[in-house]
């Protein structure tokens, strides 16, 4: 019975955890630019020509 409550108590540490991290992800602007993504993934690989020998 004593496991359990200190699996709980774990759980609810890292879910703290895991709130904490997305309040500082919003307070910092890191979910602000949603349309920068979606263009970056058309234009993430340079066609590179072979060199000719």
């Amino acid at each position: 019975m004593n496991i359990l409550f200190l699996l709980i108590g774990c759980s609810v540490l890292i879910a703290l955890i895991f709130l904490g991290a997305f309040f500082w992800a919003n307070k910092t602007g890191q979910h602000e630019d949603t349309y920068t993504p979606s263009l970056r993934i058309l234009f993430d690989d340079e066609v590179k020509e072979k060199p000719k020998e």
